[in-house]
């Protein structure tokens, strides 16, 4: 297992789906365990993601280079950089011009995903870059998608293609 968390999201070979490291936790569990799925968010989903994390600390993060993933990576990136919400911002405003500046208080980051899963002091409680996600798109106003949408998904490998090459650093502490 060690390094499988820095390669997450990637294309499952057989169902050519894109699928973060929660998908693939999920798809394990029903299709080889015959267990149940466990909810996003739940304390059983991330102690498993953290444990991957844990055990791909260090390993630099590879996004894919399935050729399948090119539009959910443009899908990505357009997100990234697409104004939203009634705040009218897009991610870029924030993590590209604004990096290192201040935001209530906190120093904003380049949105590398480095650290996830996370335990941000404001959740007091571990949590998924999909739940950060969501929280973005609640500062801005705009609409909180459903865990494991498309769009959060292909959101997800645009942020691991920027962060290819950097140390995974997961489960991590953020404020």
């Amino acid at each position: 297992m060690k390094g499988v968390a820095a390669r997450y999201p990637r294309i499952d070979p057989a169902s050519g789906e894109l699928r973060s490291i929660e998908l693939q936790v999920n798809a394990c569990r029903t299709a080889r365990m015959g267990a149940e799925r466990l909810a996003w968010e739940s304390d059983g989903l991330l102690s498993l993601t953290s444990y991957i994390a844990y055990l791909a600390r260090g390993v630099a993060i590879a996004a894919t280079t399935d050729p399948r993933a090119a539009p959910h990576l443009e899908r990505g990136r357009r997100l990234f950089h697409e104004r939203q919400g009634q705040l009218n911002l897009a991610c870029a405003h924030c993590h590209d011009d604004n990096w290192g500046k201040r935001l209530r208080g906190d120093i904003i980051s380049q949105g590398h995903p480095t650290g996830f899963p996370i335990y941000r002091l404001e959740w007091q409680a571990l949590g998924s870059l999909q739940r950060r996600l969501r929280a973005c798109s609640l500062g801005v106003r705009a609409e909180v998608l459903d865990f494991g949408s498309a769009d959060y998904l292909a959101l997800e490998l645009y942020l691991a293609a920027r962060a290819s090459g950097m140390p995974l650093e997961g489960p991590a502490i953020r404020k």
